[in-house]
């Protein structure tokens, strides 16, 4: 899931400085879970923006706001109140913001910040795992990636900061190289390292914007 955070509410005041009234749209997915765009989030946002002297006209909560086609048909079906709206803020991650801002004629604000990719520990706790290289090698790794766990993005280590299997940079942070060779001796089999530290990157695979085309399965 996207990990999001919200912004400070005097950062959403001074985007929405130029709008009398605003539609809220939120997120029934991944900002759900970050609670940063749910339902008690966007009643939260609309109760502030009323409170700073703005009308809210509306708000909708996509099961999935970078979903382009769900979202426009939910925003179509609440045209009215958009149609009021000077505005339309969205508490999501930037696909949802961007997906919003090609389905309205409104300007289109962020309300959140989109941190990274997660995995969810517990309720309330998100942890960074992937950083969508495009270029998947986590089986040389036994499942953990460098690249998203480093915070220099080393796929061979430990570096020289290295200090009793803790993070240079972090220091109440184990050093992935530490969670690598650990998983190994758990396992009983070795990273396969040279792999990766002797081939070349592809950074091709990394270039912007990406996309995936596909025949979509018909069932």
């Amino acid at each position: 899931m996207t990990a999001t955070e919200a912004k400070a509410i005097e950062e959403v005041l001074e985007s929405l400085k130029d709008a009398e009234a605003v539609f809220i749209v939120g997120c029934g997915d991944c900002a759900t879970l970050s609670q940063t765009g749910g339902e008690f989030e966007v009643k939260e946002m609309a109760s502030k923006l009323e409170e700073a002297g703005k009308r809210v006209t509306g708000s909708v909560i996509p099961e999935s706001t970078c979903h382009i086609l769900d979202t426009g048909r939910l925003l179509r079906q609440n045209k009215e109140a958009l149609g009021q709206a000077d505005a339309v803020l969205v508490l999501s991650c930037g696909s949802g913001v961007q997906a919003v801002a090609e389905n309205v004629d409104r300007p289109v604000k962020p309300g959140c910040n989109s941190l990274f990719l997660s995995v969810v520990q517990r309720l309330g706790q998100l942890a960074e795992r992937c950083i969508c290289c495009g270029d998947c090698i986590v089986d040389h790794y036994l499942g953990i990636c460098p690249r998203a766990r480093c915070p220099k993005g080393q796929t061979s280590g430990p570096c020289g900061g290295y200090d009793q299997g803790k993070c240079e940079v972090n220091k109440d942070q184990d050093c992935v190289w530490t969670l690598i060779y650990q998983r190994a001796e758990k396992l009983g089999v070795q990273p396969d390292l040279e792999t990766v530290a002797t081939g070349e990157e592809d950074y091709q695979k990394q270039a912007h914007p990406r996309a995936r085309v596909f025949e979509p399965r018909r069932t």
